[in-house]
């Protein structure tokens, strides 16, 4: 058995050699860049080969998101940690309740900072993890594995699968067991890394990409993005107090000084502030307006009548 698992490994194309960087370790600074720069200019057209799976994962996240459901990611290793970079970055750019999307990492966060990788061979330690969370049918789970084999993250996505919850499954392998655990497999085939068998490399770039897209796909489904602005972003500070104004400045077509009053009125409140200044509107109305449209900014805008239709920000 251990020896069918090792052939399959050593078959898998993230573990093969790449031509391209034989005798890595005999090259000059600017050959060992360019090298990995060259390798790394492959990973965006592998990831655009599965934009339609990518498209139907956003879907199935801003659906289950908008009813109430959580956005749960599970992986080990690398995957863990960019999924655990991905599910932090929400709260402050969409104003996201920390619930909402959440990671799981084999080995638990201390693995954020030091590799416990032994966890990622464990079904019963991902079936573990994953069943903490109580997932569901409101909600979504994906799991994250370069290879499509690691034993943790498979189990956590059948467990959850069992649980009626929506599947998604991230590697760089196609038709592997992830592939097939999950209702929606996006595999990215961005063949072998450079040092051989190291998918944080371009393995791992691509997980990033990929999840930037399912979040920020996600949020701006619904409605938490106005244009290409960051509107749901929480001014929590003086820089992103700034920013904020900025943003209004730019969706509004308003000077500065009406941008910070209406940030100032709104209690700081991007949306609010946003809705108030496109159509007039007094604070009480935009809260109406901002809750009848499920937050969804544009729609709260269109729904008041007031916003010009010739609006295209």
């Amino acid at each position: 058995m251990h020896q069918s698992k090792t052939k399959f490994l050593q078959s898998l194309a993230t573990e093969q050699h790449n031509a391209s960087s034989q005798a890595f370790d005999t090259k000059s600074a600017l050959e060992i860049a360019t090298i990995i720069n060259r390798e790394d200019a492959k990973v965006a057209a592998a990831v655009g080969k599965c934009l339609p799976q990518i498209a139907q994962a956003i879907d199935a996240i801003a659906d289950a998101l908008g009813h109430g459901g959580r956005l749960i990611y599970i992986g080990a290793g690398t995957s863990g940690r960019i999924a655990a970079l991905d599910a932090a970055e929400c709260p402050p750019t969409f104003s996201t309740d920390p619930r909402q999307v959440q990671f799981v990492i084999a080995g638990g966060e201390k693995a954020l900072g030091r590799a416990v990788e032994a966890n990622e061979d464990s079904p019963d330690l991902g079936r573990r993890d994953i069943a903490k969370l109580k997932p569901s049918k409101k909600d979504v789970v994906v799991g994250i594995a370069a290879s499509g084999r690691t034993p943790y993250t498979i189990a956590a996505v059948e467990y959850a699968s069992q649980r009626r919850a929506k599947t998604i499954g991230v590697s760089c392998i196609s038709d592997s067991p992830l592939s097939r655990a999950a209702d929606i497999a996006i595999a990215a085939e961005v063949g072998p890394e450079v040092i051989s068998g190291s998918t944080r490399m371009k393995a791992g770039t691509a997980q990033k990409m990929i999840l930037n897209m399912l979040t920020t796909g996600a949020m701006t489904r619904l409605g938490y993005v106005y244009g290409n602005l960051m509107v749901n972003v929480s001014p929590k500070n003086e820089k992103l107090v700034e920013r904020a104004i900025t943003i209004l400045s730019k969706a509004a077509d308003a000077d500065r000084e009406r941008a910070r009053d209406a940030l100032s009125k709104s209690g700081r409140s991007v949306p609010l502030a946003l809705i108030m200044l496109k159509t007039g509107a007094s604070l009480d109305v935009a809260k109406r307006l901002l809750r009848a449209s499920r937050s969804h900014v544009r729609k709260a805008i269109e729904s008041s009548g007031s916003a010009k239709p010739s609006d295209t920000t």
